[in-house]
């Protein structure tokens, strides 16, 4: 019968955490290996064995903030019964998220970007893609709008109009990290709000 393994020391969910906050603060390239293990209070060698490598662990913290901090501007894309009404929860949503008092202030996937050396451009990749995906979502719930009827195919094309929201979320991530109040990102988004009619043209219908 083969042994059992030493109990780890550590809960890899609670480390987990830590350097999600950690990432959060200070980027993919900003963060050492030794940063990690002292923010989660374990050695090198444990973070290889149950997470695999940094970038392996960094992965799985993205997985992390996208079903956290990251599932608020998107249940608010999904819920809402009309394309207008769920970009503006969307990007109010997003402004409590970067805002709030318990976590680093901006959105972790626009603030860890990455312009460094060669060998992290599967990171860069990885990051990319997750904000590609954040565009196609918009763009999706936009396409939904057109098919239940609430808004008409806009002349500036989906595509574009769903560009420029999510250009306004990532500028309301680096607005939150340089220090503006959740206020001050509150009268940026009425006025993103008040273009809506400009981008797309009155609503059709109201919702019932």
């Amino acid at each position: 019968m083969a042994t059992r393994g030493r109990p780890r020391k550590f809960d890899p969910d609670i480390a987990l955490r830590q350097a999600l906050t950690l990432f959060w603060e200070r980027g993919y390239e900003g963060t050492s290996l030794n940063d990690l293990a002292a923010a989660m209070g374990i050695a090198s060698a444990s973070i290889y064995a149950c997470f695999g490598s940094k970038e392996n662990l960094f992965r799985q913290v993205m997985g992390l903030y996208g079903a956290t901090s990251g599932e608020s501007p998107r249940r608010a894309l999904r819920e809402q019964p009309t394309a207008r009404s769920a970009i503006e929860a969307m990007l109010r949503a997003t402004a409590n998220e970067i805002t709030r008092p318990d976590t680093p202030t901006g959105c972790m996937l626009i603030l860890t970007a990455l312009t460094g050396p060669v060998e992290n451009q599967g990171v860069r990749e990885f990051l990319a893609d997750l904000r590609r995906d954040m565009h196609a979502t918009i763009r999706d719930r936009l396409a939904r709008g057109v098919t239940e009827g609430d808004l008409t195919a806009p002349p500036a094309g989906l595509d574009a109009i769903a560009r420029y929201y999510t250009t306004v979320v990532e500028g309301l991530s680096v607005q939150a990290r340089d220090g503006a109040t959740r206020a001050e990102l509150e009268e940026v988004i009425t006025c993103a709000t008040a273009t809506w009619d400009i981008l797309v043209g009155p609503p059709l219908r109201t919702s019932g």
